[in-house]
């Protein structure tokens, strides 16, 4: 279990330079009426926040900065992290799942898919429909869904990749639609066209990248804080 603490740090200076970011102090605020206390997070390095640094910003995932945020608003606020690099779907439900359930999360964001994708092998059908059973797993307790979909940034040697990756958008929109969950939307967002949005293995974000996330989520609960834990 990963816990963040806002008062032992200040805002990171690319903050106030940039209009898709937000500041603690904002993001505490737009969070104030959520109503999300046990947040939790599983799935593969997306979930787990990998990445290289980037200049102007903390070491700090995505979503260890909006947990930080939901703790500042909550402080009773309790988080959860057992994303881990190179996870599929399968190994998610296996090694993951107890875990959560013991938590007994209001809000559970899931990533993953992405590592099944990248098998020579892969089948979308089959992806679509072990991401679908993997997110009803995960709420049975009541929990809120969260997804979102992967940005389009699929240059040099991985734009081969591009048409199952967008494939999959398509999937994780059905998904989410089938389980009534927050969606948000990365596939199109400006924030990929940045040269700091990806790490120097142009799959995983940078730090400046997690902070848009992070920033884009707070927004998107905000705007979802009266439909309540496990409801539309």
């Amino acid at each position: 279990m990963t816990s963040y603490d806002l008062r032992t740090r200040k805002d990171d200076p690319a903050v106030f330079e940039d209009p898709m970011l937000l500041s603690d102090t904002a993001a505490r605020d737009l969070l104030r009426p959520a109503p999300w206390r046990r947040f939790a997070v599983i799935g593969d390095s997306i979930a787990a926040g990998t990445g290289d640094p980037a200049p102007g910003f903390a070491m700090l995932p995505w979503a260890d900065r909006l947990a930080g945020w939901l703790r500042a608003a909550h402080p009773e606020a309790r988080y959860l992290n057992t994303g881990r690099m190179g996870a599929t779907l399968g190994e998610i439900r296996a090694e993951q799942l107890a875990t959560l359930h013991e938590f007994h999360p209001d809000l559970v964001f899931v990533n993953g898919g992405g590592n099944d994708l990248m098998r020579r092998e892969a089948d979308l059908g089959a992806v679509e429909q072990d991401l679908d059973q993997l997110c009803a797993e995960a709420t049975a307790t009541g929990a809120r869904l969260a997804l979102f979909t992967l940005a389009d940034a699929f240059t040099g040697p991985l734009q081969p990749l591009r048409p199952r990756f967008a494939a999959f958008a398509e999937a994780v929109r059905r998904v989410a639609a089938r389980h009534d969950a927050i969606l948000v939307e990365f596939w199109g967002h400006p924030a990929r066209l940045r040269p700091d949005w990806l790490s120097a293995d142009r799959i995983h974000l940078t730090m400046a990248g997690q902070a848009i996330v992070a920033a884009e989520l707070a927004k998107s609960l905000a705007r979802h804080a009266d439909s309540g834990p496990g409801s539309g």
